[in-house]
């Protein structure tokens, strides 16, 4: 008599789809008067709900239009901030001409230490490593920090952004434990996913320790996202891409098996210009966009609940009438997602179909853009509930927790 076989699951065919995957590179495909601040007093705390987030990346370009703002921040803010510089960017000439006309009273007497307030935006900025040319102005050879920035503002027009140059545990932390950051991004990581130690550690202490959320990008091919430092440990939010074109179409580009998948191809403000634009794809635009969704969604509750800080407070991200805390927003986020119908691709595209059948394995709880964000924040304040997911949906995802936990070590997260 043949021996007893336990039947071939759902698991089964998840832990068996991990074992095939392809290399790439977790980010893009592109193409193309200083002074020291003094304390202010504060006799005015009035000021809007706002979100703090934390691109962490090559370096920004803070000329650039996409970034100007006519709101004045109030010097408490300024203050509280940590601001120990602040640069008054020209407004004149070309984008060289304006860096040109700053070097000696804004780039050149910037260190690692400093702070940096850019007036005329919600952009502070810091450079822990200091290991570039020009602390904190983007690498002209590159300009991935200023796109990646410029897809958390398109999200969230209204973030204060507190922007890290780097790619290390330092700067990571710079942001993790800043008292006033809310989310934290990050677009990098090892080519193909490859189980190697990266930037776990310090977005643990961010998350687990600071109570904020980590957005981090998955591989830019299929790879599975399970053992990714940066979108894989539990603690994180890692989010691949899906192509969501003119055509309507949705279908997965990469890493597979995250939490959520967030639009691949966006257009972002240049680098080295002051007005340009340029169309750019990859997991790196995905991920802020995430965090920029996150980040609008916190600034409406704040507004709701008589909110007036940020950061992570009493365990709380919203601390005010009512508490709302990483795991809550975390537990909206995975109800809010829905999977794209297989018959939407387009065989012409060179994309990869949604699968009918575990399409958890490729885009996790499913897809996340505008749609989700009035229902996520009507379920966070009690408006309309957002309705569970399918059993087949949360068994997936409970093997996926299951098996980043194994890996990382344990974040159990709310069911």
């Amino acid at each position: 008599m043949n021996e007893d076989f336990p039947p071939f699951t759902m698991r089964d065919a998840i832990l068996i789809s991990l074992l095939v995957f392809v290399g790439g590179l977790s980010g893009c495909f592109g193409n193309d008067v200083v002074s020291d601040i003094s304390a202010p007093e504060i006799d005015d705390n009035s000021f809007r709900s706002y979100t703090v987030i934390a691109p962490i990346d090559t370096g920004i370009n803070p000329y650039h239009m996409h970034f100007q703002t006519d709101e004045i921040l109030p010097d408490w803010f300024i203050q509280s901030m940590g601001t120990t510089l602040v640069c008054n960017l020209s407004q004149n000439g070309t984008y060289q001409e304006r860096v040109d006309a700053d070097m000696e009273t804004c780039w050149n007497k910037i260190t690692t230490s400093d702070i940096v307030y850019f007036p005329g935006t919600r952009i502070f900025a810091q450079s822990p490593d200091g290991d570039s040319g020009v602390l904190i102005l983007d690498d002209p050879s590159d300009g991935h920090g200023t796109a990646v920035t410029g897809a958390v503002i398109d999200a969230d027009p209204d973030a204060v952004i507190f922007f890290v140059e780097g790619f290390s545990d330092s700067a990571v932390l710079a942001a993790g434990t800043h008292p006033m950051v809310d989310v934290i991004t990050t677009s990098f990581g090892a080519i193909g996913s490859l189980p190697v130690p990266g930037i776990e550690d310090a977005t643990k202490v961010a998350v687990i320790d600071n109570h904020k959320i980590h957005t981090g990008a998955a591989d830019n091919t299929p790879s599975p996202a399970v053992q990714d430092a940066t979108a894989g440990p539990p603690w994180s939010i890692g989010v691949s891409g899906y192509a969501e074109g003119d055509d309507d179409q949705k279908e997965t580009m990469s890493g597979s098996y995250p939490d959520m998948a967030s639009d691949w191809t966006q257009v972002l403000p240049n680098h080295q210009d002051i007005d340009g634009y340029h169309e750019t794809s990859g997991t790196s635009f995905a991920t802020p966009r995430t965090a920029g969704f996150l980040g609008h969604i916190m600034t409406t509750l704040r507004a709701q609940f008589n909110d007036s800080g940020s950061g992570g407070r009493n365990g709380s991200l919203v601390d005010g009438d009512v508490q709302i805390t990483n795991s809550d927003i975390r537990n909206a986020l995975n109800l809010s997602g829905w999977y794209p119908s297989f018959s939407s691709w387009n065989p012409g595209s060179g994309t990869t179909p949604i699968s009918p059948v575990l399409p958890c394995s490729q885009v996790g709880w499913g897809v996340l853009n505008w749609s989700n964000i009035d229902p996520m924040i009507e379920h966070l304040n009690g408006v309309q509930t957002l309705p569970q997911r399918p059993s087949d949906v949360v068994t997936c995802m409970q093997t996926n927790q299951e098996l980043r936990e194994a890996y990382w070590g344990g974040y159990p997260a709310v069911s």
